[in-house]
């Protein structure tokens, strides 16, 4: 055989050329390291088992990487396939990708699934691992794939939707692209045998030996692509890893996540509920109410500090406006639609405030020096999302943005962005929080021509070079419809990432809707616009920072500041006095004077989390002093009333924790 040439290449360093022989695969390059569980040729994820070709660049693919994740993931749930389509015989297809932290596969099966079931499937997975099937691909025609999964509906349909729907699809692409279908065989060593087959695009592991760790989590309903008009399946979700103790680790971080669900933690604390009547439309409880205008009121003076003004806009508006904006045409499925007695719908619900913004700048002629021009406004928004994505407060269908539009002329961008980025500095720094950017690039449906688009995001670039020293991420296509965009990433206590904020540098929609201003040349120009929010949607901000404090707010921000517990009947007086002294400084303040033990009391304060306790009794009232005690803390403090009162609400005032005399007791 004739020797061919390739260049191998690890861990982004120089490649080095290699002479191998024509038929020599991606797994005899890279040689036996168990660590390498596929191959990227010339970019493009293979399996081991792929011949090289001449000329070729060849990477390993490590089982840590996050591609070999994907890949072990994705191998899982072929196996967890062929488990139970062995243990249900009836069971039919969906699809079966990997996703973050995990996998699924959907079934179409005459019941849903029990916890018992997936007992018995996770065992029957380790069985098929066991045997240490190989995985191994072939191409087939449409018509031998269609002959071949005759009994497969779902399978079927995918086949049809090759080089259409599917190759747009994420999920859906993992079955079927634009090219060739193949299928993969798990082929039992044993006897030579094909023990199981799916329509997949691939790569796989080797062999299902190299599933070292891997357990089912749960099962759930879900409509077949995504739709409610197609038949409902059943989804087994899973997770799976390259060691035993990565499979640990990840449990234990969801264990302590469970502990820090918001949804839990929001209805212990009494904040917010949601209601079959309203999904996805948080009803604001008087404390959750008291919490989320603690962050409105931080955000406006902030922002007023900073010469933003701030708006209120409709909250229905006439077709129109959207198709002016564009959202008609590139965001109408996410919006609620008002129909009306004429054929075509007329209002819909605003689901962003940008075009709301555009009509305020055009209510009077601007010249240059108007501007900067920062608007800002808080309305409630209304986005239709699909029922299966709502999660608590992290997607919801009702919400507020902490947005602005602020209206700009060209040299002014780069000032204007180290504007924006100081207050997401002095956002983040107070709710304690670790933040970086991330750069959004031109999507795939976009407004515009390219070049502008190009000329914003290499004007975002530079920005962030000079702001983070190049520390940044950049997620191709990523930007909106109408700009390039930085995202605000968060990781939490749990080191979960989390994006929050994002700044939009958008030099389109002002021209749609004719916005100009006049140059210090008399000229006419158009006004480039920057849309930003730094909390993102209050909402999720809320729900993501529950989670992040597991319900602990800090002073200054929680609904109940200080609660007030009299040890006996006869201290109820006295204790009503310190409560009227601390609502007059605007702190806020529960008092709990029930016919519960003093200890019973204490603990209900504790499980509210709030931050000081105030324990009186005879020495208190007699003194005119308050015994002090921290959340999560067992030692008390004593100091005078008017002290601690003038303390706390100066904390309050300043955001910042209270300062207790370390020599009072």
């Amino acid at each position: 055989m004739s020797e061919i040439r390739v260049q191998i290449r690890h861990d982004e360093g120089e490649a080095r050329a290699r002479n191998v022989t024509e038929g020599t695969t991606a797994a005899d390059v890279l040689g036996g390291d168990r660590s390498v569980i596929a191959a990227r040729v010339d970019g493009t994820l293979r399996d081991l088992s792929h011949p090289v070709q001449d000329g070729n660049l060849v990477e390993p693919v490590l089982a840590s990487s996050e591609d070999g994740l994907a890949i072990i993931r994705h191998s899982c749930a072929h196996v967890m396939a062929q488990a139970v389509q062995e243990l249900f015989p009836s069971a039919r297809l969906g699809i079966g990708p990997p996703i973050k932290d995990g996998f699924y596969y959907d079934f179409d099966v005459d019941r849903p699934f029990a916890p018992e079931d997936l007992v018995r499937i996770e065992e029957r997975m380790r069985a098929i691992v066991q045997t240490r099937q190989l995985f191994a691909r072939r191409e087939v025609s449409d018509e031998q794939a269609r002959e071949e999964l005759a009994t497969e509906p779902y399978k079927l349909e995918l086949i049809g939707l090759k080089g259409a729907t599917a190759s747009h699809d994420d999920m859906m692409s993992v079955e079927v692209g634009a090219d060739t279908l193949t299928i993969y065989d798990n082929i039992d060593p044993a006897n030579g045998q094909v023990a199981w087959k799916d329509l997949c695009r691939g790569p796989h592991l080797p062999s299902t030996r190299h599933i070292p760790a891997f357990k089912l989590m749960r099962s759930a309903a879900a409509y077949w692509r995504g739709s409610e008009k197609n038949p409902q399946l059943q989804r087994i979700y899973g997770t799976a890893w390259e060691s035993k103790g990565s499979l640990a680790n990840y449990l234990h971080l969801l264990a302590e996540a469970e502990k820090r669900d918001h949804r839990k933690i929001g209805k212990d604390l009494e904040l917010f509920h949601f209601d079959p009547t309203a999904p996805g439309m948080p009803y604001w409880l008087p404390k959750g109410l008291r919490v989320l205008n603690n962050l409105l009121a931080f955000w406006r003076e902030e922002h007023e500090e900073r010469g933003y003004q701030e708006i209120s806009t409709p909250l229905v508006n006439n077709k129109r406006l959207w198709e002016i904006s564009g959202h008609w045409d590139h965001y109408r499925d996410n919006m609620f639609i008002i129909d009306n007695d004429d054929e075509e719908p007329s209002y819909a619900l605003k689901p962003m405030n940008c075009p709301s913004a555009m009509i305020v700048f055009n209510l009077k002629t601007r010249s240059y020096r108007d501007l900067p021009l920062r608007l800002s406004d808080c309305d409630p928004l209304h986005r239709n999302e699909r029922s299966g994505t709502l999660h608590g407060l992290l997607r919801v269908q009702k919400l507020q943005q902490d947005d602005a539009h602020i209206f700009i002329t060209p040299d002014q961008i780069h000032e204007e962005f180290q504007r924006i980025f100081d207050i997401a500095d002095r956002f983040y720094k107070i709710f304690d929080l670790d933040y970086k950017f991330r750069l959004g690039t031109r999507p795939e449906s976009y407004i515009g021509d390219a070049e502008t688009w190009e000329s914003a995001e290499a004007t975002l670039l530079s920005i962030l070079d000079a702001r983070t020293g190049g520390d940044y991420e950049v997620e191709n296509g990523g930007g909106a419809f109408y700009g390039p965009k930085i995202d605000i990433l968060m990781s939490d206590a749990l080191g979960r990432p989390w994006q929050m904020g994002t700044i939009q540098l958008d030099f389109q929609l002002p021209r749609r809707f004719g916005c100009v201003y006049t140059d210090e040349h008399g000229q006419r120009q158009t006004p480039v616009v920057i849309h930003r929010v730094i909390y993102g949607a209050l909402e999720r901000f809320l729900g993501i920072y529950i989670e992040h404090t597991a319900g602990a707010f800090p002073l200054w921000l929680a609904p109940v500041q200080v609660s007030i517990i009299p040890v006996a009947p006869e201290y109820v007086e006295y204790a009503h006095k310190v409560a009227d002294a601390l609502h007059h400084a605007k702190v806020s303040v529960e008092l709990d004077a029930r016919n519960e033990t003093l200890g019973m009391r204490v603990r209900v304060a504790q499980q509210q989390k709030v931050p000081l306790m105030l324990v009186l009794g005879a020495r208190e009232a007699q003194s005119g002093t308050v015994s002090v005690r921290r959340r999560g803390e067992r030692t008390l403090t004593t100091m005078d009333l008017g002290l601690f009162v003038d303390r706390v609400a100066s904390a309050v005032r300043a955001r910042v924790d209270v300062e207790l005399p370390p020599d009072a007791g």
